[in-house]
């Protein structure tokens, strides 16, 4: 046998460490010998521990013994129960192979016993099978009696009996069967129909029926929800779904009292495109919408369940409907009325408490819902026609008062006077309230439309400006041809000068609203053309008078004294007084042109050369002349109230000046300032006046037209031109022959 140390090494092992600790131990505490002293204590206090451990050890390892006893025993139980229970189980086993025989015979016994039950089930039924035909019958005749309260409850008891056999034959897979009871409750789908005829009937009548009698119509809705309760119980079952379901009556009410809605309002007959066919067709509408919303709030919410919410449901209806009737209104060819009234209707009288928020309606009706009747695209396209027609009626209305604005102009009779004596027309009162009333019209739809008609009356007042200076440039030709044609041709023209003052000082009171009153730049410049056009009239008309006086300036015979300027005088005051008849402002503006006309037919005349001075004698004669000449117009002119500042005779003054100067040296001097005050003056018109002195040589000449081209002029702005419009007669070639020299 071998040792204990050699079967367990670990002990070996743990016993040499044992020791090992054991001395690093003593060695630490006994390193001194004072400590030696303690040894005795040191070994009896170790070998007490010892002693307890080792009781410790020996008590464990006693109760573990005790308990692996306890599991082997147990376990010996345990097997003998096992070996057991198997003996048991294979006699049981054998017990039910003796006994499968007789199962077959019980098999038998459950198949009779079905068949029995169905059997049962069958006689039970035997009666409400035979009366079915004579149920039918008498379902019918409660129908026609509209006691549908009753034929509905034995159309019920029709229906669950086919439905319990349908669903007997489909649990057993009969599908063949089922062919057979279907044809036997044929009948049922008669009666079906019927009652749904006579439901939907009554729902048709809903509005009348509820405020004359309303029984009717609560029963049809009884008998809609107890189909719609049917139909939820089959659907959540989801195992069998008889023939028919679901009926979805709820919907259908829904479905026909919206149809009932749109048939009895919203489908009439095709009506006229006039404003007042359209106003009255609204203005029923607008009645009928009203009581019938009145009859649903007060009486038909009575009659139905809360959850159908039958006021928002027609609320709604009625809005759609109404919202599709319109855009079936505007495919309609529409006067400009009519458009006018459809969209009033529609953005504000819809909404309002005269219709929609009406108090009798509120606060279940929510006007806010309901939304816009028409989209924003539609309001801007049925604006955008009824600018289109208001464009048309305006141009035509325009073009009629035009016409008959020119068909007074050959009356035999001047034009009206106001309280002042200025000469006017109907004209600008005509079309200024013709463009207000529509822009006003348009303010009542919306601010877009408004503004659009009024960007829309400032085009048209534009173009017809045009059309008005055609017609003066017409009769303008007209009159050229007879001047006796028309009789008062310059009372009317100077009537139009007023008109169209009167026309630039109101258009911007058009707008009510006063940031938006700018009048565009092209306006204005039209208002500027039809007066310059106008005043041009006026002038020809002053120069045809002149023209045969202006002629003999300048000639020998005026240079010998005539009293020609005189009777220019009397001309130009003859027309002056015409042109008092027209206000301030363009007065002053015809002062202004016809000075201006008469400097420039004074100096187109001088320009002639008709006189070239051929002695100092003769120069100081004409110039004399033309200081008479020159003072007289001024003098005309300033008593007329045009101030001597804005007169262009002033140049007339000038040249005098330049044919006076006794020292043609100094002419370069002079004539710089000549053109520094008049830069339009071109080299031709220096060098006409030059030859007019009839002393300047050809020396002194260049030097002047040196000079000129030294000192080039730039025109001002503000600059009134008069040298400009005046052409200087192109001198007339020498004459040569062939072969010689010219003379």
């Amino acid at each position: 046998a071998s040792s204990p140390d050699e079967e367990w090494p670990e002990a070996e092992k743990a016993e040499k460490l044992a020791r090992g600790a054991a001395l690093k131990w003593a060695s630490g505490v006994f390193y001194r010998p004072e400590k030696l002293e303690g040894l005795g204590q040191y070994r009896s206090r170790e070998t007490q521990r010892n002693s307890s451990i080792q009781s410790r050890l020996k008590s464990t390892v006693q109760s573990y013994l005790e308990v692996v006893g306890a599991g082997l025993e147990q376990l010996q139980s345990a097997a003998q129960e096992v070996q057991s229970l198997c003996q048991d189980l294979g006699a049981a086993r054998w017990a039910l192979l003796d006994t499968a025989d007789r199962f077959q015979g019980l098999q038998q016994m459950r198949a009779l016993m079905a068949e029995h039950m169905q059997l049962a089930s069958v006689v039970q039924v035997l009666p409400q099978l035979f009366s079915v035909q004579e149920v039918f019958s008498h379902t019918l005749q409660l129908l026609h009696g509209q006691q549908l309260l009753e034929a509905h409850a034995e159309l019920m008891m029709m229906e669950h009996l086919r439905d319990d056999i349908l669903s007997q034959l489909h649990l057993r897979r009969l599908s063949s069967a089922q062919a057979t009871v279907l044809s036997y409750f044929s009948g049922l789908q008669e009666l079906n129909e019927t009652l749904a005829k006579q439901l939907w009937g009554i729902v048709g009548s809903s509005l009348q029926l509820v405020h004359e009698d309303p029984v009717l119509f609560v029963s049809a809705v009884r008998i809609i929800e107890r189909e719609e309760k049917i139909d939820d119980t089959l659907l959540l079952e989801a195992t069998f779904l008889p023939p028919g379901r679901p009926k979805g009556w709820r919907q259908k009410f829904c479905h026909v009292l919206q149809e009932t809605i749109t048939g009895a309002h919203f489908q009439a007959p095709h009506m006229a495109a006039e404003g007042p066919g359209l106003a009255r067709h609204l203005a029923v509408l607008q009645k009928g919408i009203m009581s019938e919303l009145r009859v649903v709030k007060d009486l038909m919410v009575q009659c139905v369940p809360a959850h159908y919410n039958i006021l928002s449901v027609c609320t709604a209806t009625f809005h759609q409907a109404l919202s599709n009737h319109l855009q079936d209104i505007l495919r309609e060819d529409l006067d400009k009325q009519a458009l006018f009234i459809l969209l009033e209707w529609a953005l504000h009288v819809y909404h309002s408490p005269e219709m929609m928020g009406h108090p009798d309606l509120l606060p279940e009706v929510d006007v806010s819902a309901l939304g816009p009747l028409m989209s924003p695209e539609l309001v801007d396209q049925t604006e955008r026609k009824y600018m289109m027609k208001v464009k048309a009626s305006v141009l035509e209305w325009m073009q009629r008062t035009l016409e008959v604005e020119f068909k007074e102009w050959f009356r035999e009779e001047e034009p009206e006077t106001d309280h002042q004596g200025f000469f006017q027309s109907a004209l600008p009162i005509i079309v200024m309230q013709m463009l207000k009333e529509n822009i006003q019209v348009a303010s009542l739809i919306t601010e877009s439309l408004q503004q659009k008609v009024y960007n829309m009356a400032l085009e048209e007042l534009e173009t017809f400006l045009g059309r008005l200076r055609e017609g003066l440039v017409h009769c303008g030709k007209e009159h050229q041809k007879d001047r006796s044609v028309p009789k008062y041709y310059m009372s009317y023209l100077l009537a139009t000068l007023n008109n169209n003052l009167a026309l630039s000082s109101s258009v911007s009171s058009l707008h009510p609203d006063t940031a938006c009153r700018e009048v565009p730049l092209s306006l204005r410049a039209a208002f500027d053309k039809t007066q310059k056009k106008a005043c041009q009239l006026l002038l020809e008309e002053l120069l045809l008078d002149l023209q045969p006086l202006c002629l003999q300036l300048h000639s020998r015979k005026w240079l010998s004294g005539s009293q020609l300027v005189s009777s220019m005088c009397e001309v130009i005051d003859k027309y002056t007084k015409d042109f008092s008849r027209v206000r301030r402002p363009v007065f002053m503006l015809l002062l202004m042109e016809t000075e201006l006309l008469v400097a420039s037919q004074y100096l187109r005349a001088l320009m002639q050369k008709k006189v070239v001075c051929k002695s100092e004698e003769e120069r100081g004669q004409l110039c004399a002349h033309l200081l008479l000449d020159a003072t007289q117009l001024r003098e005309l002119f300033c008593g007329l109230g045009l101030d001597q500042s804005q007169q262009s005779l002033e140049a007339v003054f000038a040249l005098q000046e330049l044919i006076c100067l006794k020292d043609p040296a100094l002419l370069s001097l002079e004539v710089l300032g000549f053109i520094t005050k008049y830069p339009d003056v071109s080299d031709e018109h220096i060098s006409t006046l030059l030859d007019i002195r009839g002393d300047v040589s050809k020396e002194v000449r260049h030097m002047v037209l040196d000079m000129m081209a030294q000192h080039p002029q730039v025109v001002p702005e503000s600059y009134r031109p008069i040298f400009s419009t005046i052409l200087v007669p192109v001198p007339e070639l020498p004459f040569c022959l062939r072969k010689g020299k010219c003379t």
